[in-house]
């Protein structure tokens, strides 16, 4: 394997170094001490601020993207044309456009890509939707996340996100997780309307606080909330509302929270709270993430997160930025 990106990059290092089928052969990144430094403690062969000298190396079959969002279609893209199979991390793209030309390049080379959308390997979340699945909550009809992460002291290597040029969209750059949450329990939006201010991060040039609605093709509705400016620490709360109960979980939590009939006490249910395991990381999300591609490399199978996934995301995220700059529904091109 090699990585792209040393910054997000360092989580995938770490997963691909507790994989047994995995030997981790080159890093990169334009700062150069990081490479030394990441090349030394991973033990790569190869250290470069060039990614194509990865991309070139015969000893890697999986490159790790996880450079800024703007480069993620160029990077990807090159990766899978020079046969290799990709771990592309979130967002997929800041455009559909590009997420086009990433699901073509995909399919034509038959190289396998999936998108690192972190959250569908959070315990916790794992763990909800196990339990809606086995229908103890009964028939879900509302869902809600939040991405409240506060940005103030994030503005990305070279002040990336910041960028006026290269506008990085805080609900598809942050918020994306906490809609692809809702996505893979609810299933695919598709309308969103939302509303969003600047109050907070005002040397910013994007809306940093978005309050965002959703209507499913399930019927279910939903909402989520995406703050980088906040004060407070970080958290990706969720709730999930069915006939017969509640949960309510996140992805840094021991436990979940949950509320069923089947649980009530003189009919008064209360909440129960679900031990989580989290074992000792805060990198088993993306070990386990890098654990199913690998498997899906060595067994031939199909990536679910796959690059159609990836796009129905950003479109859902796309549709609610709209949203606020028409003050209208919008309609997720979920195709």
């Amino acid at each position: 394997v090699g990585v792209i990106g040393l910054k997000m990059g360092v989580s995938h290092l770490v997963g691909y170094q507790n994989n047994p089928h995995i030997r981790i052969v080159g890093v990169c990144d334009l700062d150069k001490e990081k490479v030394r430094e990441k090349a030394k403690e991973f033990g790569a062969a190869i250290a470069s601020t060039d990614y194509k000298d990865l991309l070139e190396s015969e000893d890697i079959d999986i490159i790790s993207v996880a450079t800024p969002d703007y480069s993620h279609c160029e990077h990807s893209i090159a990766a899978m044309q020079a046969g290799k199979d990709v771990l592309c991390e979130k967002p997929m793209a800041p455009t559909l456009e590009d997420c086009i030309k990433m699901i073509e390049s995909a399919e034509k080379t038959k190289k396998k890509f999936m998108i690192g959308q972190i959250c569908r390997f959070a315990p916790g979340f794992v763990l909800t939707k196990k339990i809606i699945e086995q229908g103890d909550i009964g028939e879900l009809f509302l869902v809600e996340s939040e991405y409240a992460h506060s940005y103030r002291k994030s503005p990305g290597v070279g002040d990336w996100r910041k960028d006026p040029i290269k506008l990085r969209e805080p609900f598809l750059g942050g918020a994306c997780h906490a809609v692809d949450l809702l996505r893979w329990i609810a299933g695919n939006a598709e309308e969103a309307f939302a509303y969003s201010n600047h109050r907070c991060l005002l040397d910013w040039p994007v809306d940093d606080a978005t309050m965002a609605v959703f209507k499913f093709k399930s019927g279910i509705i939903g909402k989520a909330m995406c703050s980088i400016g906040c004060v407070r620490p970080y958290t990706m709360r969720s709730v999930f509302y069915g006939t017969e109960g509640t949960i309510i979980s996140d992805n840094t939590s021991p436990y979940i929270q949950l509320c069923s009939k089947k649980l009530s006490v003189e009919g008064n249910p209360p909440f129960a709270h679900l031990p989580v395991n989290l074992h000792t990381s805060h990198n088993v999300g993306a070990e386990a993430e890098i654990n199913e591609l690998v498997n899906c490399i060595l067994e031939d199978k199909l990536v679910v997160m796959d690059g159609r996934e990836g796009a129905r995301t950003v479109a859902t995220c796309l549709a609610a930025i709209e949203s606020t700059k028409t003050g209208k529904p919008v309609k997720v091109d979920s195709r």
